[in-house]
């Protein structure tokens, strides 16, 4: 199983998205584009599981609390050494504080968080092969101006199961954990 942690983005703001990324999609044939369905914001990567270790996963993410959070999205980027145009999510201390809980009680399943600083976002397109990055290129500067989509409250997160496919990524839910006021 390849699995991940991560918030699924609400139907209202992929429409915004998908209304932005239309025109965009017609720039370069070296873009692989992500399905709106299955945009969302990752919380940690697990990456191969075995299924034994599966209930170990489910048990500590039942385990994570935290009251529903705030979503900003702030404008497209590119990470262009992974070849990846996505639409950025602002850090806030509820999302990170959210973000952190997670990788803790993955820690208990032995997991390893990133070293590097968390940066959340929603990958729109893919490049491929050797001219993506060229087409990434081609891409962010096509965006004049940075959109402003609006914003959401995540009210829980869920577990995500991953499967490469030729066409591109496809994912389905395993779990689903609600984001509750504490009482």
């Amino acid at each position: 199983m390849r699995l991940f942690v991560g918030i699924a983005v609400p139907p209202e703001i992929a429409r915004e998205i998908s209304g932005f990324v239309l025109h965009l999609r017609s720039l370069s044939a070296d873009l692989r584009w992500s399905a709106p369905e299955g945009w969302h914001i990752t919380l940690q990567f697990l990456g191969n599981i075995e299924a034994s270790r599966y209930a170990c996963v489910v048990e500590h993410l039942s385990q994570v609390q935290s009251a529903p959070v705030s979503v900003q999205l702030e404008g497209t980027g590119i990470f262009e050494r992974a070849g990846i145009f996505f639409a950025s999510v602002k850090v806030n201390p509820e999302l990170l504080a959210l973000q952190q809980r997670v990788t803790a009680a993955m820690h208990y399943c032995d997991f390893i968080p990133e070293t590097r600083p968390y940066h959340p976002h929603i990958t729109l397109a893919r490049g491929k092969g050797r001219t993506g990055t060229r087409a990434l290129q081609v891409l962010q500067n096509a965006v004049r101006k940075q959109p402003r989509f609006g914003e959401f409250l995540a009210k829980g997160f869920l577990l995500y199961e991953s499967f490469t496919e030729p066409s591109g990524s496809r994912y389905e839910v395993c779990a689903r954990f609600p984001l509750v006021l504490a009482k």
